[in-house]
């Protein structure tokens, strides 16, 4: 899998697989393990997905299994708002290694930006620190809207090298993307495939027909064309190879402008303006 370049240098794959809605149990630690050990390089988690130690269970399995060394994953998790303020970071940080059994994190990231922005700003510089300790390979935002980076970035030294935020056809966030690229600000997607509901559009399905691909493998594709990163989740063996299976083929500007055009500005997750963990 392609990977994607930060501006500190380091890289991330470009597809991924995310573990949200996935129970923390027996078939949380094969997915994640069926991962790794089919191509898989990226794992996505969270501490509010209440899954970390399974995830760690399927790494640990998965290594085993391929013979992969650690350095060779790109492992995420979050910071969840009920850990925020800058002298919360840094035991949370640790809660999550301990329960996913490993030594450092390849990208932490703070889970949403919150209502209160001055807590935000206090958060971040906890993040930094961590960052400028060496503990965390890369820092970065979840959930962030332009106005949250605008007052982020006034106040502070590091800029997140991600921000991972909820995009797919229905919802293109033409303006962030745009705002992001200026900043040289990688972008993510989660729950790409909106919890299956994009599947059934009929202009994703007209597209598939047309590359002779799945409409999951289409969605997949239409987002690693805009350079933004992906993790779809998936316990399900063929659908985990389905989601990276996405590289032997392309989509045409007419068949991507089809897509773009369905955007309707559709949330299925909550409004990051107005949303602080309740």
């Amino acid at each position: 899998m392609d990977n994607i370049k930060f501006y500190n240098g380091h890289t991330m794959p470009k597809v991924g697989l995310g573990t949200f809605r996935v129970e923390n149990n027996d078939d949380c630690t094969k997915a994640v393990k069926y991962a790794i050990e089919n191509g898989y390089r990226s794992i996505d988690t969270a501490k509010v997905y209440g899954n970390e130690e399974k995830v760690g269970q399927g790494i640990k399995e998965g290594l085993e299994s391929t013979g992969l060394k650690r350095e060779d994953l790109f492992i995420t998790s979050k910071l969840w708002l009920e850990d925020f303020g800058r002298e919360n970071v840094e035991q949370a940080y640790e809660n999550s290694l301990k329960r996913l059994d490993l030594d450092y994190l390849d990208l932490y990231l703070m889970h949403w930006p919150g209502t209160n922005e001055a807590l935000m700003i206090d958060t971040w510089q906890g993040m930094e620190d961590l960052y400028k300790q060496e503990r965390v390979k890369n820092i970065g935002v979840s959930n962030f809207n332009v106005d949250h980076f605008e007052a982020l970035l006034a106040q502070v030294s590091i800029k997140p090298v991600i921000n991972q935020v909820e995009f797919h056809p229905y919802l293109t966030q033409k303006e962030l993307r745009q705002y992001l690229d200026v900043q040289n600000i990688v972008m993510e997607s989660w729950s790409p495939l909106m919890n299956a509901q994009i599947l059934d559009d009929e202009i994703v399905n007209q597209v598939a027909q047309e590359v002779g691909q799945t409409p999951a493998q289409v969605i997949i594709r239409w987002n690693y064309q805009h350079q933004v990163v992906t993790i779809p989740k998936s316990v399900t063996p063929h659908r985990i190879d389905e989601n990276l299976n996405i590289l032997d083929f392309e989509l045409n500007d007419d068949q991507m402008k089809k897509l773009d055009d369905l955007n309707q500005n559709k949330r299925i997750g909550p409004d990051p303006s107005e949303f602080n963990g309740q």
